[in-house]
């Protein structure tokens, strides 16, 4: 057989010499579905009846579905780079000021369903996520939309309330997808999980007791985009677990294998040196971290979270959770993005007792401090509980904690998160582009999508403003530093490490390479089968 194992480097210009001996994508077989395998869980409940709603979903499971799905104006492209045009022949800021955003739709774009698409679709479908202002928070991306114009059927102009560089890549998030108004009202959620879109598949879905367990996409004739659909069918098959997802790959049930697989199963297909299974290792932008209600008596006082970071020790937790698939990470925006900055490791250094006891002394924190950690039990993987096993350990021994850990279900985890309920939780974030804005605005801006309580004026009113007038990036790096050294200086987040991420396959499988993107786009359109 023929193993491989790919590291793809971030830099596009790499990423056609390296590709090139993987087979790249073909024609569809024509023959049987690929059978996809992942560990994301979706479910529709009382607190979050709408999951694939685009104006609601906001996880990167849910995207993965509204991706193949629903359109979107600008898409990021194959191997990296700025977004480009998809539903869209072109589009461009029109003003020096970066607040005039127009965009002329492609000729003769239909809706799976055969419905044409006009300006007024797009009007529509962006109106409408603003207008029904989700809980979820996933509208906050289009907060600095001001109107929507139309000018025939064709041409929508986006009047911005202030300068916005990274507006294209919002644009390629499905919260600005294109809706049929036949299909989604105005102000209210669609519940369920039917998805209708102009996107390159269609959705059936399998549904057993209020959970999608099976999502078949199937290629849409009608779609008329940039992508290269190269098959038939795609079978995506939800598992309640790592291990059962390998073993439905390991009896030939799965065809792939994508998030979340386990540290130990990564390490197995890594040293294995015969099988016909192929892994690939990719650059990955997720991040993991603790996020704190600040309001909450147990964490109001910002020594407690200092003293936290201090403590904590993410090389410890890196190296015995997650091996080689994660870094550490000392910044909320990732060592590979354009305006990072080690802003807490500067502050705090390598961990250390007499410091942190220094910090609760001065001032006047009674210890041992109790605190509940929350984690999710099934949404980031199987060595999330050790991993929160492993932080309480580390906070209990200082002997300036009393730690416990409590996990629960994602679909009880996320509504009690956003009411409050939770002094500290753990959380993942998987980028909705890649770019530094998008690991501090959604967390720090107004309508954060964590409900934090805090709020930091010079960086709501100044520093993500000013960031944004900057379209290259590097020049809006001092902005993006001084935000980061604020949230290493206050912690209302607390960033532990930052993850790679794989795909496995049979080897009769191609185009696995470009199967996830950096930011964990889900791109099945990609995969194909080729010879074993």
């Amino acid at each position: 057989m023929n193993r491989k194992t790919l590291v793809l480097p971030a830099v596009v210009g790499l990423l056609a010499p390296v590709l090139a001996a993987c087979g790249g994508s073909g024609s569809g077989s024509g023959g049987d579905a690929i059978v996809v395998g992942t560990t994301d869980r979706f479910t529709a409940s009382k607190d979050a009846p709408a999951p694939l709603d685009p104006a609601y979903a906001y996880d990167v499971g849910t995207w993965n579905i509204l991706r193949q799905t629903v359109q979107t104006l600008m898409i990021q492209p194959k191997g990296e780079g700025d977004p480009v045009p998809e539903a869209a022949e072109s589009c461009g800021f029109t003003d020096s000021g970066n607040e005039r955003y127009a965009c002329k739709l492609r000729d003769g774009l239909k809706f799976a369903n055969g419905d044409s698409i006009t300006a007024a679709d797009v009007k529509y479908s962006i109106d409408r996520a603003l207008a029904i202002k989700a809980d979820s928070g996933v509208f906050a991306l289009l907060s600095t939309i001001d109107t929507v114009e139309t000018q025939g059927d064709r041409e929508v102009i986006f009047h911005l309330k202030t300068a916005d560089a990274t507006f294209p890549f919002k644009l390629s998030t499905p919260v600005a997808g294109i809706v049929n108004p036949d299909d989604y009202e105005k102000n209210k959620l669609r519940d369920g999980f039917d998805v209708d879109g102009s996107g390159p598949y269609t959705l059936s879905a399998d549904v057993k007791n209020d959970e999608m367990t099976n999502a078949v996409f199937t290629k849409n004739p009608n779609y008329k985009g940039t992508l290269k659909v190269n098959n038939e069918e795609v079978d995506m098959r939800s598992f309640e677990s790592a291990d059962d997802m390998g073993d439905a790959l390991a009896k030939g049930d799965l065809d792939v294998m994508t998030r979340t697989m386990s540290p130990a199963q990564i390490k197995k297909l890594t040293e294995a040196s015969d099988g016909n299974v192929d892994l690939v290792e990719m650059p990955g932008l997720e991040i993991r971290y603790l996020a704190f209600n600040t309001d909450d008596p147990g964490v109001k006082t910002k020594a407690v979270r200092q003293a936290m970071a201090q403590v904590i020790n993410r090389s410890e937790l890196v190296s015995k959770v997650y091996g080689s698939a994660a870094e550490p990470l000392y910044s909320l925006v990732p060592a590979s993005i354009t305006g990072h900055s080690n802003s807490f490791f500067n502050k705090y250094g390598d961990p250390s007792v007499t410091k942190a006891k220094a910090m609760l002394t001065g001032a006047n924190i009674t210890t041992p401090v109790k605190l509940t950690l929350n984690y999710t039990t099934d949404h980031y993987g199987s060595a999330t509980k050790q991993e929160f096993e492993l932080l309480q350990k580390q906070l209990n021994a200082s002997g300036l904690f009393d730690v416990t850990i409590k996990g629960a279900a994602w679909d009880t985890f996320v509504p009690a998160e956003r009411k409050g309920s939770y002094e500290v939780w753990g959380m993942g974030w998987f980028p909705d582009f890649p770019d530094a804005d998008n690991y501090l605005a959604p967390f720090l801006d107004k309508d954060n999508f964590l409900k934090l309580p805090y709020a930091n004026a010079q960086i709501r009113t100044k520093l993500i403003p000013e960031s944004r007038r900057e379209a290259d990036r590097l020049a809006a790096a001092t902005s993006l530093t001084e935000i980061q050294d604020i949230v290493a200086d206050d912690v209302p987040i607390l960033p532990l490490w930052q993850g790679k991420q794989y795909v496995a396959a049979r080897d009769n499988v191609t185009g696995t390479a470009y199967a996830l993107n950096s930011s964990a786009t889900l791109q099945l359109w990609e995969l194909s089968r080729g010879v074993s």
